[in-house]
Order: C-alpha cells, then sequence, then structure tokens
C-alpha cells in the first residue's frame, strides 16, 4: 500500500429502485441502465468522507439483470429561494418555501431502474489537506469497519433521495450478470472550476457485467475524443 493512496476496495449495493438521471432528458427523468460513476462516488462519500481523502471509482459491476420501472411522481417546478450573504454569514431567517402555495407541483414520468445489485470497485487518495498524522491504512481500516457494521455518515441513496441504498460487505456478492453492451456516452462526473463547473461523459461500455470507468477527466475525455464522437 502506498502512503498516498489506498489498495482497490469493494462495497456492494442494493435497492429496490434507482434513477441515474441523463443529463438530456431532465424534465422526464430516464435513468442510464447502470449506475454513473459519479453516483458510485456520492455513496462512497456517504459511507466514508474526510477532507483528507478523495475517491477515485474504478468499475462498477452489475450483480442483477437490468430492468427498468415507469411510474409517475409529484415533482416541484420551481426552486427554494437562497437565502442572502448576509443571511449565511450573520444568521437570519431564511426564505419560506412552500410548494402548494406556490402552485409548484408537477406531476412528471420517471423511467427508473428495480432491484438493482452493484459492487463498487475504488481506491481513495490523499488530497493536500492531509495531516502529518493522516494516512492510506488508518482511512481503509476505518472504511472496513463502517461497511462491517452497516454504519454511514448520511444515508446512501441510488441516483434521488428517495431511493435509498442499502450498504453490504462486497465478499459474499454473486457474479456480474454475463451481458455485454454498448452504454453509449455516460456522465463521468462534474469537473469543479473557480469560475464554473461541468460535466465531464465519457463512452461507456459494459464488458460481462463489469463497467471499467475512467480515472481522471484527461482519460474519460480521451476516451470520448478516440470513440468518434
Amino acid at each position: 500500500m502506498e502512503n498516498n493512496r489506498s489498495p482497490t476496495l469493494a462495497v456492494r449495493i442494493k435497492g429496490d429502485l434507482a434513477c441515474f438521471t441523463r443529463p438530456e432528458l431532465k424534465v422526464e427523468r430516464m435513468s442510464y441502465p447502470v449506475m454513473t460513476p459519479s453516483a458510485a462516488r456520492g455513496v462512497l462519500e456517504a459511507i466514508l468522507w474526510k477532507p483528507a481523502i478523495r475517491w477515485v471509482v474504478e468499475t462498477v459491476q452489475v450483480l442483477a439483470p437490468i430492468q427498468f420501472i415507469a411510474f409517475r411522481r409529484n415533482e416541484v417546478s420551481t426552486k427554494a429561494p437562497k437565502p442572502s450573504v448576509t443571511t449565511v454569514s450573520s444568521g437570519g431567517e431564511a426564505p419560506l418555501f412552500f410548494a402548494d402555495e406556490e402552485q409548484a407541483r408537477a406531476q412528471r414520468n420517471t423511467v427508473a431502474l428495480r432491484q438493482v445489485d452493484y459492487v463498487i470497485g475504488a481506491h481513495f487518495e490523499l488530497t493536500s489537506k492531509a495531516g502529518a498524522e493522516d494516512n492510506a491504512t488508518k482511512f481503509v481500516a476505518m472504511f472496513r469497519r463502517r461497511v462491517a457494521k452497516g454504519q454511514h455518515y448520511h444515508q446512501p441513496y441510488l441516483g434521488c433521495r428517495e431511493f435509498p441504498a442499502e450498504v453490504l460487505p462486497a465478499e459474499d456478492a454473486p457474479k456480474p450478470i454475463p451481458e455485454t453492451r454498448n452504454l453509449d456516452i455516460m456522465l463521468w462526473d462534474i469537473a469543479y472550476g473557480r469560475k464554473e463547473n461541468r460535466p465531464v461523459f465519457f463512452r461507456a461500455e459494459l464488458q460481462e457485467g463489469v463497467l471499467e470507468v475512467p480515472a481522471n477527466a484527461q482519460s474519460a475525455l480521451a476516451g470520448l475524443e478516440g470513440g468518434g464522437a
């Protein structure tokens, strides 16, 4: 084990419903067929997050057949107003938002996944915020202990907060499904910048039930350009 990164760690994620929304279809939610790398990172951060570490997703193994389900649900059409800078810095009453009073509810169609089961393979790297006492060994032991006990900082979810995820050790997980398919262009993650944030995509392919994830934004874009997109 290197001092600044962990070995590959694995965790199993299950749920009754999941929706990893395709960004080009935001009004009517339509899920990707497989969990996106950014959603996988969100689950890992729900289990263990520290300023000293940064998760890097390597693979997503699909353990259950890919099945879609369609239903309609109520959503809000407008966002709650942001509190002012003065309110955030000095305190005070934040603006209220009542969906019923604002007539902001709208019924929209959702095409989600059902009975999902994944194994996420990932490692973490130490960041510039790591202290002298921080090391990979300590955080690996912490992660494994939390997975074994089912602990997390907040409830992990599968794309939407309404779809909670069950976290399990990966040792007894079944083999990935024997399916190979082109998943086309998939969201890799959001590249955060000082002035703006931008989505980064990659050409995704499921090989014998395993999605290989690019290591960084540069390799994701290189793979996309290499595919002729």
